[in-house]
């Protein structure tokens, strides 16, 4: 039987739990020390260190670790759903599966009331730098991250068999996630409205408090057309670049959803409105072309088209709710993510999509 390497706080990542790590993959390198670069609490406790080992084979000396948020208020939104055990799930099970850049996992584990933790190589040992939440794409920047969205989405493609062959896909907590989502809609909704401010239009703020209302319908519409793998939280501070070459972090939203989703809650968040509207139907045309190379009849675009609009509903409502919580996302930049994805709402009349539902 495996040893635990879980772990509650950064002050428990010593050298002889550093140990227990490498002697997964090599037994003969000894861990000299561990040092803690840096500490970063928001949905989950990320922390940077630097391991000193005598092994000469490449073996990564920087790792990050996940572990459950030291936040309160984001431990009991993400603890319930158990969005970091979902993430753990993801890199034992699937990951090798996935044709888009990721870390590279050192370990992962997670039991039931004792917590989880994920460990990977840390991106800048390879040279590779992690975006910001805040960071502002380039059109060109937007087309490969398009490119490798596509990529990901057409190779799970109405795979109807992959919540039977990962049961976590289709576990009880995302529907356990759905239902606290709606049942907090409203007043998360009308909390997170008036930290805003006037970063979004009065004029979207009554729809946006009756769109809450009707939150279940809503998800229901959003999940009907076909699914595959998508990232759910596709923002510039889970994305990192190696050179010009994109690749995902974060994966503890993973699921079974439409494609279109990841594309509009990327476009909502990483452009800024004004480069949005210049570039938005080009990069929604690469998109299905690059579904069609891969093999997927999609919608027309048309159609397309109508499936994005509806999608970009959840990253207002996601930056709008994470501004309610607080704690998980640095002030100013949840501030800007929100004034982007509330121009995307306001651009396509988002809310009327809703309205009669």
């Amino acid at each position: 039987m495996a040893k635990s390497i879980l772990v509650s706080k950064p002050s428990d990542l010593t050298v002889a739990w550093a140990q227990q790590i490498v002697d997964l993959h090599a037994p003969n390198i000894t861990v000299l020390a561990i040092n803690i670069i840096s500490i970063d609490v928001g949905t989950t406790t990320r922390v940077r260190v630097v391991v000193e080992h005598n092994g000469t084979g490449g073996f990564p000396h920087r790792w990050f670790v996940k572990l459950p948020s030291l936040s309160w208020r984001a431990w009991l939104i993400t603890a319930l759903p158990r969005l970091l055990w979902m993430e753990v799930c993801f890199y034992k099970d699937i990951v090798h599966l996935v044709p888009v850049a990721r870390p590279t996992i050192l370990a992962a584990q997670s039991k039931f009331g004792h917590g989880a933790i994920l460990v990977l190589a840390d991106m800048t040992e390879i040279g590779a730098v992690p975006g910001l939440p805040s960071d502002t794409l380039t059109p060109t920047q937007a087309t490969l991250v398009v490119e490798q969205l596509a990529q990901l989405h057409a190779r799970f493609w109405n795979q109807e068999t992959l919540e039977q062959e990962y049961n976590w896909l289709a576990n009880p907590l995302r529907r356990w996630e759905d239902c606290l989502g709606t049942v907090l809609a409203v007043p998360l909704m009308k909390r997170g409205l008036r930290y805003a401010a006037d970063t979004i239009p009065t004029k979207l703020h009554k729809p946006a408090i009756r769109y809450a209302h009707k939150r279940c319908e809503a998800m229901r519409f959003l999940s009907e057309e076909p699914r595959t793998l998508v990232h759910h939280d596709c923002h510039p501070g889970n994305i990192f670049w190696n050179q010009s070459h994109p690749g995902l972090l974060d994966w503890q939203l993973v699921r079974l959803g439409e494609g279109i989703g990841d594309v509009a809650f990327f476009l909502a968040t990483a452009l800024e409105p004004e480069n949005r509207r210049t570039h938005e139907m080009t990069l929604l045309e690469h998109y299905r072309q690059v579904l069609a190379n891969y093999g997927v009849g999609i919608l027309d675009f048309t159609n397309l088209l109508e499936r994005y609009r509806a999608h970009l509903i959840y990253p207002f409502e996601a930056m709008v709710v994470t501004l309610a919580i607080g704690g998980m996302m640095e002030e100013k930049t949840n501030l800007e993510l929100i004034r982007r994805a509330a121009a995307a709402i306001e651009d396509f009349d988002v809310f009327s999509i809703y309205a009669t539902m």
